[in-house]
């Protein structure tokens, strides 16, 4: 290691980066295909797209771009506080979700404090408690998800942010609305619950909870939610923190000036507008896990029931099967570095995708089957 970077403190050198999902053009020059025949179910994006009227608003606001963006995200923040009911001072934006998460991480942790998520939760919350110095409480799950009662337990006096993922990624998995909320009553005062609802949208209205309501209850509650999953705008890193005016003013400490852009700013209030190209998204959503569940049964796998917008299966080699459905021209998520070695996640595509996802997983499982014969 060069001296300079030796001098980096030890908790920061002994991150592991977050691995993305394999793209397209990758995996096009790795395997010499035509890019357009390659199916991407690897990163839980909305196969429609955008909304239309999305794309239009950012067509209109290309010749702005010179400027820089709304630091305060004023129109945005309008729109949101509308849609749910709280102050616009209740609200902060991020470059994603993933950018909110830090933000509380980095207001509410520091080196000689704790934080806790579940086995098997987003890899950002170790990534984010890591990076700031705070300790990581990993607690084990239950059913692959969530367990409250074990997370309640685990805090200790020097905690001071519980992460917990609902539905979680990337099992898919969710704690039921009166589960939740004994669970965000009963997490002491000085802890920050930050619920973060990426996938809320695909919840059938008698399993999303209504916990944007819980906010006047709970001043230690915080939700993040995103653009980037049922609103197809992954492309431009949008997503919101909903939280007590005073939680929100200490991550807008931290916030960096213009972290959501014009482009995407726009894109975001165009898309809130379009309740259509949602309803269209959760049915194409509801309709495609049918379909995937349906051929995974055929070929005899398990699967953990899945919440999302995806689904994790159990192939036994998983890092085997992952590499034929690659040379397929398909590519799914590797799930090892979850503590899933034996799955990979699947991300629901358009009913042809599904079905190419599905036709290459019957042909790799049979000749790896052949293989080992």
């Amino acid at each position: 290691m060069i001296e300079v970077c030796e001098t980096v403190p030890g908790h920061i050198r002994a991150i592991a980066p977050y691995p993305p999902g394999k793209p397209i053009a990758e995996l096009a020059r790795e395997m010499g295909l035509a890019p357009e025949s390659i199916v991407k179910l690897a990163s839980n994006e909305n196969p429609l797209g955008p909304s239309p009227r999305a794309l239009e608003a950012v067509r209109e606001c290309l010749p702005e771009l010179a400027r820089y963006p709304d630091g305060a995200g004023f129109e945005l923040r309008a729109a949101l506080a509308k849609k749910y009911g709280v102050g616009m001072d209740q609200i902060v934006l991020g470059n994603g979700s993933n950018d909110v998460l830090e933000l509380a991480a980095r207001a509410f942790l520091a080196p000689g404090t704790s934080a806790v998520f579940s086995r098997h939760a987003f890899a950002v919350y170790p990534l984010a408690v890591q990076a700031v110095g705070a300790r990581a409480i990993e607690v084990p799950a239950k059913d692959f998800g969530t367990d409250p009662v074990a997370m309640l337990e685990a805090i200790e006096e020097d905690t001071r942010v519980i992460f917990l993922a609902n539905p979680n990624n990337p099992t898919g998995t969710l704690l039921m609305p009166e589960a939740l909320l004994a669970f965000v009553e009963a997490v002491p005062r000085r802890v920050l619950v930050v619920l973060d609802e990426a996938y809320y949208e695909y919840l059938e209205p008698g399993l999303a909870p209504p916990s944007v309501t819980w906010l006047s209850r709970f001043p230690n509650l915080m939700i993040t939610r995103t653009f980037s999953k049922a609103y197809g705008l992954a492309g431009l890193r949008v997503g919101f923190a909903l939280a007590h005016p005073e939680v929100a003013d200490m991550l807008n400490r931290v916030r960096q000036p213009f972290n959501v852009s014009t482009v995407a700013q726009v894109a975001a209030m165009a898309a809130l507008g379009d309740a259509a190209h949602l309803e269209r998204s959760i049915a194409v959503n509801r309709a495609g896990l049918a379909a995937i569940t349906g051929g995974l049964a055929r070929l005899g796998l398990e699967w953990i029931p899945s919440f999302g917008n995806f689904l994790c299966f159990r192939v036994g080699n998983a890092m085997g099967i992952y590499q034929r459905l690659l040379k397929r021209g398909v590519i799914v998520r590797p799930v090892a570095n979850y503590g899933l070695a034996e799955y990979l996640r699947v991300s629901v595509g358009l009913p042809e995708e599904n079905e190419r996802f599905l036709t290459a997983l019957a042909g790799a499982l049979e000749e790896e089957g052949k293989e080992t014969a």
